[in-house]
């Protein structure tokens, strides 16, 4: 062997590097091939090592670290033996553990020329290709893969033909030319070039060595005729060295030119270059992937014109200017987007029926009404419907009612809650040609639950605002009118979107706030407020194994019973919901788990004297209500955004000159009310034995407790009149008496609303009577006859039944002694 060649050789193989059967090492080619080779006996069965990214042919010498199991006993066994072995390589190059389908059936016979097992358990070896085999049949795949082989026939090619002496030397001035252009390789392997005299020789060893992708080497191996062979290796090299001079092109280019445009096209070619080696995608990959995306979208057909305008827009812009970003995520959301995507509805009203008992206890009105509404949906298969919305205080379930329905469907669930919510961008989106533009919230979640027909809950509806900035509750008509929502338009989206699959559910407190038109939209459906019995079962059912839950505690830790219970509901609660009432358990849970980590020892059941060692001293005292033995004083009943609440009404006289005084922050309404009753009384005082005269001898100041609190609205009427008619009778009023309804002039009663919540307030503040309007009658009939056992209601038309059921003909305790003083005449005077 030439000594030059020898000592190129050996560099080249110190330094080249070598990994898993997975990475394209650097081969070598020794001297000729020697003799030996063609007279080396092949086995009828050879052992195979597959191998990733990388060809070996006849004559190269190539280090191999082997790392896989079936590799590593393959090579010890061969090392130990003839040392002789096949090497082919792997079409998948991601299969780890390779079948006979994942190898190509052409591959090289090498020998071990030397085994090194390495520190870290790895074992290289370097081997030297011989002869091409065929695999004709797969023997064995464990431990290792073994087949039948046999041959390939080789046509050589002559070396004193014309023909291929000018192969040969085209071969050798590609080989030069690639050198020159590419100054990574050392200008020792042109010497090698020069020593290698055989034609063979020459084309292993620049197939080997030529960049070009495996299964490319592979077809060169797989060729039988020398002199075709190496035809085929001049085009490729040929075609790389096009590729070589185009770069070197650009490269001056730039160099000799420092055009800042220049500049920016030579620096986009490198980061290209760099995203190929590194597989990120550039701009026409993304761009190629998003087309590719397309195809696959089931969208409608001008939605799908409106995507080929954008994406040939993309396509022209620079990719370094400001719009390309912007662009890009456009046309991601575009795609990211279930147009026409749809979860299969569950339709099983038996199966929701018992989700909705499960999930919520009582609001039996409630449920019946949304099963009713799932019917018609069932029957129709569309949602051309009212929306519904569930109104009612906080803390009774109006949220997690909408949570059971997406659950009893089967469909996605989406919160999107709109308290404090000003600004309409927010729910139809910003126009692309703003900074910062983003679409709007209906839209970005149905993007992010991926379906077209979720279940959305629009929280607090009634808590939407307005200011400069716009009226998202006008921007809510569209997506809630069912005539309109099948074509709504978000701003930034620029293209309709069907929102007529999507099941919207509002909540709110208090309907006053709601815009007419859009309250016009909706359907109102009503939850109020729970009786102590239906607290009890839903603490029992809910609220406690919740409570240990979230505790880390065990059912078998803590028993919270009824009698406990009901101590919390009554002397620590006074709401409608049971929001405050689950912080309460909390805190009696949270206290047995203190002691429990403290390894102390507590009771495991929290007994209802144990409430006020926990939770303090009531917060609340009934009987206050109950005996009220002062003359002025009336129980009345008043609706709040929280749900019903008891109202006192205190009157007191003093000498004066007939001034009256209203305190405790009253709206206008109500201070009308108590203007009315007092006119009422002056007008029609004979009929309750008042002296005319008190009323000009007298001040009056009616005053409403609580002043920190705004109070306002007619249905304080009858108690404002029977206050004033009491402390100027002095007669006392019947005990655990309440009343609610507007009064006129004419002394008539008029009907009032929030009932319901009203005769709950009334229960849980021990009331036993109350005074209603004879038409509210029907709201009363429409209430469970459990919210009302224990309650007598009087029905009254006119202010004088109020008076007869009110006052009593007894005098309060120590009244106070009205006197009239005397009127002198003119002559008197």
């Amino acid at each position: 062997m030439n000594q030059t060649l020898k000592h190129f050789l050996q560099n080249l193989l110190l330094s080249s590097a070598s990994d898993d059967e997975g990475t394209e090492l650097i081969p070598v080619i020794t001297a000729e091939i020697e003799d030996d080779m063609n007279l080396m006996e092949l086995p009828e069965e050879l052992p195979i090592l597959a191998v990733r990214n990388t060809v070996l042919f006849p004559g190269v010498v190539l280090p191999i670290t082997v790392s896989r199991k079936k590799s590593v006993k393959l090579v010890r066994k061969s090392h130990a033996g003839d040392k002789v072995l096949g090497v082919v390589a792997q079409k998948n190059t991601n299969s780890d553990d390779p079948t006979a389908e994942d190898l190509y059936t052409v591959g090289t016979v090498a020998k071990i020329l030397k085994m090194l097992v390495l520190p870290d358990g790895n074992t290289t070896i370097i081997i030297q290709g011989h002869s091409r085999f065929q695999i004709e049949e797969v023997t064995q795949e464990d431990p290792y893969l073994t087949a039948k082989v046999s041959l390939c026939e080789e046509t050589p090619m002559d070396k004193k033909s014309k023909e291929v002496k000018a192969l040969v030397q085209s071969l050798k001035d590609a080989a030069a030319k690639m050198l020159k252009l590419n100054p990574e390789i050392p200008q020792e392997a042109q010497v090698a070039l020069d020593n290698i005299d055989s034609p063979s020789f020459l084309t292993h060893f620049l197939s080997s060595n030529l960049n070009v992708e495996v299964a490319q080497k592979q077809a060169l191996l797989e060729v039988n005729d020398g002199k075709e062979r190496g035809t085929q290796l001049l085009e490729l090299m040929l075609r790389e060295i096009q590729l070589l001079e185009l770069k070197q092109e650009i490269h001056t280019k730039v160099h000799t030119d420092l055009d800042q445009q220049q500049r920016d096209y030579f620096l986009r070619q490198q980061i290209k270059v760099l995203q190929d080696e590194l597989g990120q995608e550039g701009p026409d990959q993304e761009i190629e992937r998003f087309r590719e995306r397309a195809k696959n979208k089931k969208w409608p057909e001008a939605v799908a014109l409106h995507f080929k305008r954008e994406i040939d827009k993309l396509a022209r812009l620079n990719p370094q200017a400001a719009e390309y970003p912007v662009a890009v995520s456009y046309l991601e959301f575009l795609l990211d987007l279930p147009w026409s995507e749809y979860t299969k509805d569950n339709f099983n009203l038996k199966r929701t029926k018992k989700i909705l008992d499960a999930d919520h206890y009582g609001l039996e009105k409630v449920k019946e009404r949304i099963l009713e509404y799932l019917a018609v949906l069932k029957l129709k298969n569309d949602m051309k419907a009212p929306i519904l919305c569930l109104y009612g205080p906080p803390g009774v379930g109006k949220t997690s009612l909408g949570r059971s329905i997406a659950k009893a469907l089967g469909r996605n669930y989406v919160r999107m809650s709109l308290g404090g919510v000003r600004d309409e961008a927010e729910i139809r989106g910003h126009r692309r040609t703003y900074v910062g533009a983003m679409p709007g919230k209906i839209i970005n979640q149905i993007k992010k639950v991926g379906s077209s027909n979720p279940v959305i809950i629009l929280d607090e509806i009634d808590k939407l605002a307005s200011d400069f900035r716009g009226d998202p509750s006008s921007a809510l008509l569209e997506v809630l009118d069912p005539e309109q929502n099948h074509t709504f338009m978000d701003n930034y989206l620029d293209v309709e979107y069907d929102l007529s699959k999507v099941l919207f559910i509002a909540t709110a407190n208090s309907l006053d706030t709601i815009q007419p038109a859009l309250r016009d939209r909706m359907e109102i459906i009503e939850l109020t407020g729970y009786t102590l019995e239906e607290k009890t079962e839903i603490a029992k059912r809910h609220l406690v194994p919740k409570q240990i839950t979230e505790h880390g505690l065990e059912p078998e830790d803590v028993k919270v019973p009824k009698a406990t219970i009901h101590k919390v509901i009554e002397d620590y609660t006074r709401e409608s919901g049971v929001r405050n009432l689950e912080r309460k358990i909390g805190q009696l849970v949270r206290n047995t788990a203190k002691q429990k980590a403290m390894e102390e020892e507590f009771a495991k059941s929290i007994k209802p004297e144990d409430v006020t060692k926990i939770l303090g001293s009531e917060i609340f005292d009934k009987e206050i209500y109950q005996d009220i033995d002062t003359a002025g004083v009336v129980t009345g009943l008043a609706w709040t955004s929280v749900g019903g609440d008891i109202l006192f009404i205190e009157s007191i006289l003093s000498r004066g000159k007939g001034k009256l005084t209203l305190s405790g922050q009253l709206g206008d309404v109500m201070k009308e009310s108590a203007m009315t009753a007092i006119s009422y009384l002056k007008a029609h005082a004979e009929l309750l034995d008042i002296d005319y005269r008190l009323f000009d001898q007298y001040d009056l100041h009616i005053h409403f407790p609580e002043g920190a609190v705004p109070k306002d609205g007619p249905s304080a009427g009858i108690a404002i009149f029977t206050s004033i008619a009491s402390v100027f009778t002095q007669r006392k009023v019947k005990s655990r008496l309440a009343m609610t309804g507007e009064i006129t002039l004419r002394g008539k009663v008029l009907p009032v609303g929030g009932i319901k919540e009203k005769i709950l307030a009334a229960k849980r503040a021990g009331i036993t009577d109350i005074i209603l309007c004879q038409k509210n009658k029907k709201d009363i009939n429409e209430i469970p006859e459990q919210y009302i056992k224990g309650l007598t209601i009087h029905y009254v038309d006119r202010v004088d039944d109020v008076v007869k059921i009110a006052l009593l003909n007894e005098k309060v305790k120590n009244p106070l002694k009205l006197t009239v003083r005397e009127e002198k005449t003119e002559a008197e005077s």
